[in-house]
């Protein structure tokens, strides 16, 4: 992976304090499976981050930098926080974890997040409040979002349910 792709930003709305302004999104088995592996620390600097979705824990195996995991149930709040999680190191399963937030090493710390706090995801045009994963006819799974504010969605296939596919 030479750089990092953003796709959006997680904003931690009970602290009003960006936690990513260059947000990537692991949702598929292979960018789940991939995560941080390739990239370099000047490559995960402050500002970047990746939400990996579903997830109940990581582990940092071939990385060579610390990074902080934020870990959010289905309505976005934070329930558990592994900060400065070092290189080759697992970090605990949280079966009720939704998904993770993988960030630069002391953003938790400097941004104030605590368990309990609300966290907004916007992915483009959509901002996510809460998710849920489900299986579709398909068998693919789907992120429902619930946009706060009026959205277009643009070149964005749409389940006759409103879900809208993960790729």
């Amino acid at each position: 992976m030479a750089g990092f792709s953003s796709q959006g930003q997680a904003f931690n709305q009970t602290r009003q304090a960006y936690l990513a302004t260059a947000l990537s999104v692991a949702d598929t088995h292979w960018t789940r499976l991939r995560g941080l592996l390739g990239l370099k620390s000047s490559d995960f600097r402050n500002g970047c981050g990746l939400w990996i979705v579903p997830c109940h824990g990581v582990h940092t195996l071939g990385m060579g930098f610390p990074i902080d995991v934020v870990y959010l149930d289905d309505s976005m709040k934070v329930i558990h926080i592994q900060p400065d999680l070092q290189p080759w190191r697992f970090a605990p399963i949280r079966t009720q974890a939704a998904s993770v937030l993988e960030l630069p090493c002391r953003t938790a710390a400097e941004t104030r997040t605590a368990v309990g706090d609300k966290i907004e995801i916007r992915i483009g045009e959509i901002t996510i409040e809460e998710k849920t994963i489900e299986a579709t006819t398909t068998g693919e799974k789907a992120i429902e979002a619930i946009p706060i504010q009026e959205t277009t969605i643009q070149e964005t296939t749409i389940e006759k349910d409103g879900r809208v596919p993960l790729s």
